[in-house]
């Protein structure tokens, strides 16, 4: 008898395709196949893959036990037919096996995703005729089935859109291969876009000489998400590992020494650990040394928090991987790598924010043009499309293009409290040069700015290498920053005074400049700003004349 257990189990078809041959058999899902067929995946198809003789339904049910996911072509008359229901509760039935962990991959073919989660539409007069006709434990194994398919992650084809529909069979045949190729069996909008970074980081921590990998960023570029699919992946090779979260913010709450004590605990497998001094005495220093470990230190902002945590004493062939927003943090923490964290590439961005936006994998057919654009304003930051998605879901096309028209205007809330602690801990000179590039010089010559900058602030260069140092600042041929940044830094200025524009440090928006030159309102700037913020507002002075 064969095992239930995906690992027993004999993989024959690495696909099951499940269809309404009537709406999809001669277009669409003959496209498809041969796609999948073209990348060099086994696909069961009822048209060539069963054998004469051979019985449909212990067929079909052997094909799904034998195969690695399921892709459902919903389509207008899907439910109308009893044996696509039957196959659809098989793998349902697989899916939901917690040990199974089987991956299912609806594509939505000219049919509302809501109608197959809710069963409306031409649905509920498919069911309602199975009623009359099955019995109805039967009918409510259907429902069950058709309504948990409608509420996972796939593709939405139909409605208005501009793309082909071989656009959307390449999207699906590429994230499946994807899938097959790293073997994965979970979906996950936390894991878009990382497998070829995570190859990376574990060839950095194969290498014989490497101790110490830092993983650098920006906040929200997915740096923890990084480090965590690259310690459960290796953490069983060693004798003992901790994914230490949030270091800095745990260190003010509850000090060095307790997070130390709480981390030498567990790499030691002794409860009540407790050394009270900087220091680290010379019997836990030898335990250590004869331990090969594995440690995350999270969100690092000081060189010091990681020689506090003893990582010297870790014994030979130990890994430590560290998360900071500052290069600097890294290199003075004698790092062996420096791994800079890649942003999303556009297909990945899009990917990530349609889990987010739509609960599936490719956007609306009838918000395509305005998915492009929320992408393009995150610029491949996870976070960045992760509070756009979650804000814009199940939000109207009205909505939406409000949102857009206000993006431009002001940093979106929740994403500015998470963004904005990448401003934490600035000193005032990096704070005020963070604050002018994003309201005055963003995409200005790196030569001007730094010419500019050098004449009013003592060090400026100092300051600026620290900004890019922490991500806050981008510098090739020209100084650049993230758009979101950029609004948060004018976002500080505006909340300096909301009602009175005269009384803030900056101005940059035409209409502000001429509000406080034509009614005589502006006040006293900070000193070292003078010379910059009345050279900018005579610029802007002079663009509002001639509008």
């Amino acid at each position: 008898m064969a095992s239930s257990s995906s690992s027993s189990r004999q993989v024959k078809h690495q696909v099951f395709l499940s269809f309404r041959g009537e709406d999809t058999r001669v277009n669409f899902t003959a496209h498809l196949l041969q796609a999948l067929k073209d990348k060099g995946w086994t696909v069961f198809f009822d048209d060539d893959t069963l054998k004469k003789g051979e019985k449909i339904s212990s067929a079909l049910s052997n094909a799904i036990a034998a195969s690695i996911l399921s892709i459902i072509i919903l389509s207008k008359d899907y439910a109308s037919s009893n044996s696509c229901l039957g196959e659809l509760s098989d793998i349902m039935d697989r899916k939901r096996n917690p040990t199974d962990k089987y991956i299912v991959l609806p594509i939505f073919y000219h049919v509302n995703p809501s109608h197959v989660q809710k069963i409306g539409g031409t649905f509920k007069t498919s069911f309602q005729k199975h009623e009359s006709k099955q019995p109805a434990d039967r009918v409510q194994r259907w429902k069950s089935a058709f309504q948990e398919v409608g509420a996972l992650k796939g593709w939405h084809i139909g409605g208005k859109s501009d793309r082909y529909e071989t656009e959307y069979i390449e999207d699906v045949v590429e994230y499946i291969s994807k899938e097959l190729d790293s073997n994965c069996t979970s979906v996950s909008e936390e894991l878009v876009g990382i497998d070829d970074q995570k190859k990376i980081i574990l060839g950095l921590i194969e290498q014989e000489h490497s101790r110490v990998i830092g993983l650098w960023g920006m906040g929200g570029i997915g740096k923890t998400t990084l480090a965590d699919v690259a310690y459960s992946e290796i953490c069983q090779n060693f004798e003992s590992h901790l994914f230490l979260r949030n270091v800095s913010e745990k260190i003010k709450n509850v000090g060095n020494e307790s997070l130390r004590n709480e981390l030498f605990s567990k790499l030691l497998n002794q409860k009540g650990i407790c050394i009270n001094s900087p220091s680290i005495g010379h019997p836990y220093q030898e335990r250590l040394n004869n331990k090969k470990v594995l440690v995350v230190l999270d969100d690092v902002s000081n060189p010091d928090q990681i020689e506090f945590m003893g990582v010297k004493h870790f014994g030979p062939e130990s890994k430590i991987i560290v998360t900071s927003r500052d290069r600097q943090v890294l290199k003075n923490g004698r790092a062996n790598h420096i791994y800079e964290v890649k942003k999303l590439n556009e297909n990945d961005s899009l990917q990530l924010f349609s889990t987010l936006a739509f609960n599936l994998l490719t956007p609306a057919a009838d918000f395509q043009d305005l998915s492009c654009k929320f992408a393009g304003y995150a610029q491949g930051n996870p976070l960045a499309l992760k509070v756009l998605g979650s804000k814009l879901y199940t939000k109207s096309r009205k909505e939406w293009e409000s949102e857009v028209d206000s993006l431009k205007q002001y940093a979106e809330p929740k994403m500015s409290h998470i963004l904005k602690s990448s401003l934490d801990g600035l000193r005032e000179l990096e704070k005020n040069i963070f604050l002018d590039i994003a309201c005055f010089f963003k995409g200005e010559k790196m030569d001007t700015v730094e010419k500019i900058l050098s004449n009013y602030y003592m060090d400026a260069m100092s300051g600026i290498r620290n900004l890019v140092d922490k991500c806050l600042l981008d510098s090739i041929d020209c100084y650049s920053m993230h758009d979101m940044l950029e609004e948060i830094g004018k976002d500080i200025v505006r909340q300096e005074c909301k009602e009175d524009p005269g009384k803030r440090s900056r101005l940059w928006f035409p209409e502000d400049v001429d509000q406080v030159l034509r009614y005589n309102k502006l006040v006293s700037m900070k000193p070292t700003l003078d010379s910059i913020q009345a050279m900018k507002t005579k610029q802007s002075w002079n663009r509002c004349k001639g509008c």
